[in-house]
């Protein structure tokens, strides 16, 4: 592509570079000049003006974003995204269902290092998205871009899955919220509700909440008891060990706790077992507040059917110092 001004009279066929303004009249930046652009331009007394000139090879802005969009989500159903249409060099990808969206970093770095005029924007991997939600934009830069830069771009993601929404697998979950002496009745409603929240974020609903002592044995009958695709606990009293109340009353009930803990603040105080072929969760007290917590990441991840194990939370460290929530009974500071 040639780029820069040149004599008014040379221009028609040229895309104008930037918008300009004749009398009443606007010529925007991008358009296509004709005759009759040229002459008013004349008429105006512009002498020269920048433009941009396809060379042989070359491959206009809308149809390059447009290629490079459909060789990213070749079947965009299975993929949960909506390919949108080409403008100004831009196709939004706006995901079509609540999920997580899984993102091959590595696919999205051999695009970007194609051309620098070649680019693609993501949501960061395992954000949670909702329909509607943009979710990733192709954006090519310039005018027009090398037949041959496209070519090796398209086949950097071309197979790869390189960006799609894992759906909600598990839709349906039991929240068992435990109740210590003295308790107040709002802690147990704010748990709920929070929790409800979430889960229909996620399109997911709460089958059935049960509100239970806190006690080994009572949280450990109610757990094979109540509905769902997954288990949530909610204690009234913290999780404070791997052989506190709620884990005990899953071994009790027969299931099995893989891991208490996680390097995610607010959040420290998760625990992730299964009973059966049940995922069950205990939530960390920061749960009851609607501000992001490690909780959600792990829900988040566990309902769209991901495997989260030891490796998996011990990762989340990174970027896993997350806004102070209010209402915890221990802040960080103080």
């Amino acid at each position: 592509m040639r780029f820069g001004p040149v004599p008014v009279g040379e221009a028609a066929g040229a895309i104008l570079a930037h918008s300009m303004r004749i009398g009443a009249r606007r010529l925007k930046k991008g358009v296509v000049l004709n005759a009759d652009d040229i002459v008013a331009l004349q008429a105006a007394g512009e002498a020269r003006i920048t433009v941009a000139r396809l060379e042989p090879g070359d491959i206009a802005e809308d149809a390059a974003a447009a290629e490079l969009a459909h060789a990213l989500v070749p079947d965009p159903k299975a993929a949960g995204l909506q390919v949108g249409r080409a403008f100004t060099g831009r196709v939004n990808l706006h995901a079509t269902r609540p999920g997580i969206l899984h993102v091959d970093a590595s696919a999205v770095h051999a695009l970007n290092r194609v051309d620098p005029a070649i680019t693609l924007a993501t949501l960061a991997p395992l954000t949670r998205v909702s329909a509607r939600l943009l979710a990733g934009t192709v954006k090519i830069i310039a005018y027009a871009v090398p037949g041959t830069a496209l070519e090796t771009a398209c086949a950097a993601v071309a197979g790869r899955d390189a960006l799609r929404v894992l759906p909600v697998i598990r839709r349906r979950a039991g929240l068992i919220l435990t109740e210590v002496p003295g308790q107040k009745p709002s802690l147990s409603v704010k748990g709920r509700a929070a929790v409800e929240t979430r889960l229909q974020a996620l399109g997911m609903e709460l089958a059935e909440c049960r509100a239970v002592a806190h006690d080994t044995d009572a949280i450990a009958a109610a757990l094979p008891a109540v509905a769902g695709d997954m288990v949530l606990i909610l204690t009234g009293s913290a999780t404070s060990d791997l052989r506190d109340t709620a884990p005990e009353a899953v071994r009790a009930a027969g299931g099995q706790v893989a891991r208490f803990g996680m390097p995610v603040d607010p959040g420290n105080l998760l625990f992730t077992a299964h009973l059966g072929e049940r995922p069950v969760i205990g939530l960390p007290g920061c749960a009851r507040s609607p501000a992001l917590n490690g909780a959600d990441w792990v829900l988040e991840r566990i309902a769209c059917g991901l495997e989260v194990g030891d490796d998996d939370i011990a990762m989340l460290g990174v970027g896993g110092l997350l806004k102070e929530i209010p209402i915890r009974p221990q802040p960080r500071e103080g």
